[in-house]
Parts: C-alpha cells; sequence; structure tokens
C-alpha cells in the first residue's frame, strides 16, 4: 500500500489486510541487557519534536536514531520485543542516543492504532508502544475477522476510524473508553502530523518497508536486529566527525 494516497483510500484498501505483506526481515535474537548504572537516566527524558514526532532520550545526543515504523508490521513487533530493552539500556539511558519513532503506515488499522498509541502525548507514547505490538498477534486476527465481515463502503474517514478501533478490539489494548477514542481518533491536528510522517517516509529514496532505521539522518539498509543495530551505533559514536542533528 503507498500511504501517500489520500486517507480514505488509505483506509479502504485496508479491507481485508494481511499481516505478513511488510518486506520480510531477518529474525532477531535476544541479547543481554546493559548493566551498568548512569548518572543520569535519559530514558525518563521524552521530547515532542516540531515535525509531531516523539522522541525518547538526551535531544543533544551525539548519534540520532529514527525508526520509522507500523503498528501493523510483524518485524517491527519483533524488533521492539527483541532489540528495544537492551538499546534502550546500553544507548538511550546513558545519553548516548536518542530515539525518534516515526509513522510509516500501512493501513487504516495501523492509522487508527497510531493515532490512538499518541493520544496522550510522548510520555506515555513510549510505555504504550511495547504493549500494544506485543498484543499484535491477537488484536491483528481480531482486525482481519472484522475486515472479512465488514464494508468500508459510503463511509466517510470519520466513520471508519473508530469501525476500524472497535473492529481491531483496541478500546481492550489500550484500555480506553468509546469516548476517548472517538476523541483521539477525530484529532485532526494529530491527524495531519501523522499522515505527513507516513508521506514523508514513503517518498524517502531507499525506503521499502519496516522497520527502517535513519543514523545522524542516513538510511541505513543494514539493520535488521540488535547485532546489527549495536554495530552500527557503535561505529557513529566512535566516528569522530558525527554531527549531532538538529531535531526536527
Amino acid at each position: 500500500m503507498n500511504p501517500t494516497r489520500c486517507l480514505l483510500a488509505l483506509l479502504i484498501a485496508v479491507l481485508p489486510v494481511q499481516l505478513a505483506a511488510a518486506p520480510a526481515h531477518k529474525p532477531v535474537h535476544k541479547a543481554p541487557t546493559a548493566t551498568r548504572a548512569p548518572s543520569q537516566d535519559w530514558a525518563a527524558t521524552v521530547t515532542r519534536l516540531p515535525s509531531g514526532a516523539f522522541l525518547l532520550g538526551n535531544p543533544d545526543a551525539k548519534v540520532r536514531l529514527v525508526e520509522y515504523l507500523s503498528l501493523t508490521c510483524p518485524h517491527c513487533a519483533h524488533f521492539e520485543n527483541e532489540a528495544i530493552p537492551p538499546f534502550t539500556a546500553k544507548y538511550v539511558r546513558p545519553g548516548l542516543v536518542s530515539y525518534e519513532v516515526r509513522h510509516a503506515l500501512r493501513d487504516g488499522f495501523d492509522y487508527a492504532g497510531s493515532l490512538l498509541a499518541r493520544c496522550d502525548g510522548p510520555r506515555t507514547f513510549f510505555t504504550v508502544l511495547p504493549k500494544v505490538l506485543a498484543q499484535q498477534d491477537s488484536w491483528f486476527a481480531r482486525a482481519q475477522a472484522w475486515s472479512k465481515i465488514e464494508s468500508a463502503e459510503g463511509l466517510t474517514p470519520a466513520q471508519l476510524l473508530p469501525k476500524l478501533a472497535r473492529g481491531a478490539g483496541f478500546d481492550t489494548v489500550f484500555g480506553m473508553t468509546p469516548a476517548k477514542i472517538d476523541s483521539c481518533l477525530a484529532n485532526h491536528d494529530e491527524q495531519t502530523l501523522v499522515e505527513a510522517q507516513a508521506n514523508e517516509a514513503w517518498r524517502k529514496p531507499g525506503m521499502t518497508g519496516t522497520p527502517a532505521f535513519m543514523i545522524n539522518d542516513q538510511l541505513n539498509s543494514g539493520i535488521s536486529d540488535w547485532h546489527s543495530l549495536d554495530a552500527a551505533l557503535a561505529a557513529a559514536l566512535h566516528h569522530p566527525s558525527s554531527p549531532r542533528k538538529t531535531a526536527r
């Protein structure tokens, strides 16, 4: 799916959706987390950037990692589970690397879930995101079942987004009341920001699938698991000319 299409086309195109549609990445392997306590816990620092993206860690870190992710991408869920905990412990917590998340939307369920994950701002986003991705198998199965019996014909985006959210069971996943879900999904400012991130992601040269990673504004196609991420970040940190990029 090309997320640069109009919102309504994006939403309708997901019925039915396929979880395995993302380009394949290598399976990831668990790695031990760092144990040395940093002098300051930068993993407790979260920032909303002017672009609307959320950033975890030291805004002035020498190395900036950007992840383009999709909530309906199985490889993103695997990467979140296997790589983000040791990455956070080793690089974010000591303030060596900042971590920015940008939404590379693949379908309407992804769009609805992304809006809900962002609803309470950056501080809760980085707590909610791993929980949502950890439950991806169960809520996506519900989404697929819903899409086989429901139709988007004649519905506006404002009508369809809440239906997608309820079809996936996001009220249970996010622990939100129906009223809050409707309010979050109707936030036009957040819709605009998320759509802009998706457009930027899929127009980027070299962008072929999710998850995708940039290190100091350079897309790195060699990152597929914790081992390769660890190696790439270590190289960037030890490079004498690695610039610190300005927050977007």
